[in-house]
């Protein structure tokens, strides 16, 4: 039924753009395109349906195939023998301090314990758990799959660094390098750089702890 609707959103795109256009797009732009109006009709049930599914799921769990195929080969997934795909739910929301009693001790500039925001995002929170969960993986990369009030949901691509497919592509084997152990532990990944002010551009240089 996902591939119906689907179906008519394209058919939907197709009508609203001109001929130029659409002959120049892909099927992966058509998804690309679905994901950028995320109010229409049709992402709204599908991402309703999507999250009760999930919440059905335990918090952790591998995705027999990725829902955002064409996100998830932008950031390097391929559909191949050492790659796969996890699906993680963290709860949203600030992070209270973790002190007992609510006693911080100290001055009262830091005797705050209810309205602390993490300095890291959740995305970031959610590669660390997987990263913790499955040691013997590296993280590539990860996406936001849906959401809800109490939840948001993450699809992270981890590779296999021991897969004899993976140690002999030269567009992955880099990941096989002992130095990018847990990299999603040191805001290595996409997700950890955004935390630590790195980027490319305008306005990216001056960072701030490097």
């Amino acid at each position: 039924w996902e591939s119906d609707v689907v179906e008519c959103t394209c058919r939907k795109l197709i009508s609203g753009c001109s001929l130029g256009k659409v002959l120049k797009m892909g099927a992966y732009k058509y998804v690309q395109e679905l994901y950028r109006k995320k109010q229409s009709e049709v992402l709204r049930f599908l991402l309703r349906i999507r999250v009760w599914q999930y919440r059905q799921m335990t918090k952790l769990h591998r995705a027999p195939r990725s829902t955002r195929p064409d996100k998830a080969r932008r950031l390097g997934y391929r559909n191949k023998e050492g790659f796969c795909i996890f699906r993680i739910r963290v709860r949203r929301g600030g992070r209270k301090r973790p002190v007992p009693k609510g006693a911080t001790y100290g001055k009262p500039k830091s005797h705050g314990v209810n309205q602390l925001k993490p300095s890291r995002n959740l995305q970031s929170v959610a590669e660390e758990r997987i990263g913790r969960r499955c040691g013997g993986l590296r993280i590539l990369n990860s996406y936001w799959v849906a959401q809800d009030s109490t939840y948001k949901y993450f699809e992270v691509i981890c590779v296999d660094p021991s897969h004899k497919a993976i140690r002999r592509d030269p567009k992955v084997n880099w990941l096989v390098n002992a130095v990018h152990k847990h990299r999603e532990l040191r805001g290595k990944t996409s997700a950890g750089r955004k935390s630590r002010g790195l980027g490319k551009g305008h306005r990216f240089s001056q960072t701030k702890g490097g």
